[in-house]
């Protein structure tokens, strides 16, 4: 199954430090563009600044954070060393449980394009924060926490081995409008 892509074309946290964290899961890979709480402070030595996950529920729907590191796929041996390789599909990557990745919190007015593999369900006019669930998924209406409008339905250019841009997937552009 395909991962999902993340462009966070203008978001806030790209200018405000305080809007971005490092988080680490322990028990679900994350993909770029799922959404989660911050959990608590991690208490190893290597990990000063790394926040758990806590997964979306019913009254915790809203401050939550969206998960997004650059795609590199990671090998790992036998011995625990690891490896990064090049990667031309980024709908091959995620966040691995047990590693660190990076999070920023969205804020109203920010303007993202996320692919459909990103969001559950049937397209609609709004995208919001599932209960239960890391992937965002469609909404006829606002929700109570974290809530994206539709703007338009567009596509993210992919590159294959030998062509750039060969390769086009359906995605959304979103504009946050609460959480």
């Amino acid at each position: 199954m395909a991962k999902s892509i993340l462009i966070p074309s203008l978001v806030a946290a790209k200018n405000v430090d305080s809007y971005n964290r490092s988080f680490k899961s322990t028990t679900a890979d994350i993909d770029n563009g799922n959404v989660f709480g911050k959990g608590d402070l991690s208490t190893a030595a290597d990990e000063s600044q790394v926040y758990g996950v806590t997964q979306p529920a019913t009254g915790s729907l809203s401050d939550l954070y969206m998960a997004f590191t650059a795609e590199d796929v990671v090998i790992s041996d036998e011995l625990g060393n690891q490896f990064k390789v090049g990667n031309l599909d980024p709908r091959s990557f995620t966040n691995k449980a047990g590693l660190v990745f990076s999070g920023f919190k969205p804020q109203e007015g920010d303007i993202i394009v996320i692919s459909a593999d990103g969001i559950s369900g049937t397209a609609d006019d709004y995208v919001v924060a599932a209960n239960g669930a890391y992937k965002l998924a469609f909404a006829s209406a606002a929700g109570a926490g974290l809530t994206f409008k539709v703007i338009e339905t567009t596509y993210i250019s992919l590159a294959s081995a030998n062509n750039i841009g060969s390769q086009r997937i359906k995605a959304y552009k979103l504009e946050c409008v609460q959480n």
